[in-house]
């Protein structure tokens, strides 16, 4: 079965205005994020000339209070997606009224790092372990989430491109909300491919397949 159309789309690291409105027009995403970490290829140093519509995610590794409330006042963020922050960061995140999307890399121990963040996450992103924080290109093995039986819905991530379709197809947990996509449809760090994700969200939406020409 296709993935259902209850579930939403995240397209993460975002940034050039004109590709922001493409991706958009042509793939819909229900939410669309925007990396504040300097050290990211697709870091966001100013607010873009265009913003989209949807549901603005602002990416933080182990930020202060104030850095983030700055943001999400300049960008009109909805939700905040947190590496390496402690609960209690997350936690009085939270009590601004603000979503929290506490990114985790999947290991045997995923049920023991999730643990933690149960009472302050309104979501987890499960992602691929990587020296780095996110947009590894890689995917998880994506059967360790079997042992993931917490209350905490999640979006699935990691080397999600138009070649996982069929993966994405097969991939069934009662807690799985969305899915999170990036690196695998970019031209250029924080540049993407929007006719490309126009057709990976066709694929998963209406059940057809991507044509080959797509396939890369």
């Amino acid at each position: 079965m296709p993935l259902s159309p209850t579930k939403l789309i995240k397209v993460c690291g975002m940034r050039e205005a004109e590709n922001i409105r493409a991706v958009e027009q042509l793939a819909a995403p229900d939410w669309m994020g925007f990396i504040f970490y300097p050290k990211s290829p697709r870091y966001v140093s100013e607010r873009p000339a265009y913003l989209p519509q949807c549901r603005r995610i602002g990416v933080f590794v182990h930020p202060t209070l104030s850095d983030v409330l700055q943001r999400a006042e300049e960008f009109g963020l909805w939700g905040i997606q947190l590496y390496d922050t402690p609960p209690a960061v997350c936690d009085e995140i939270r009590q601004r009224g603000l979503r929290v999307i506490v990114a985790l890399s999947v290991t045997a121990d995923i049920v023991s790092l999730a643990a933690p963040y149960t009472a302050v996450a309104d979501y987890f992103l499960f992602d691929t372990p990587t020296v780095g924080y996110g947009g590894s290109g890689q995917r998880f093995d994506h059967s360790l989430l079997s042992h993931y039986a917490g209350p905490v819905p999640f979006l699935l991530s990691g080397g999600l491109g138009i070649d996982a379709i069929e993966t994405l197809r097969a991939f069934s947990h009662p807690k799985c909300v969305g899915i999170d996509v990036n690196s695998r449809f970019e031209t250029s760090p924080a540049y993407k491919d929007a006719t490309l994700l126009q057709q990976f969200v066709a694929a998963l939406r209406d059940d057809e397949p991507p044509t080959s020409a797509a396939i890369r």
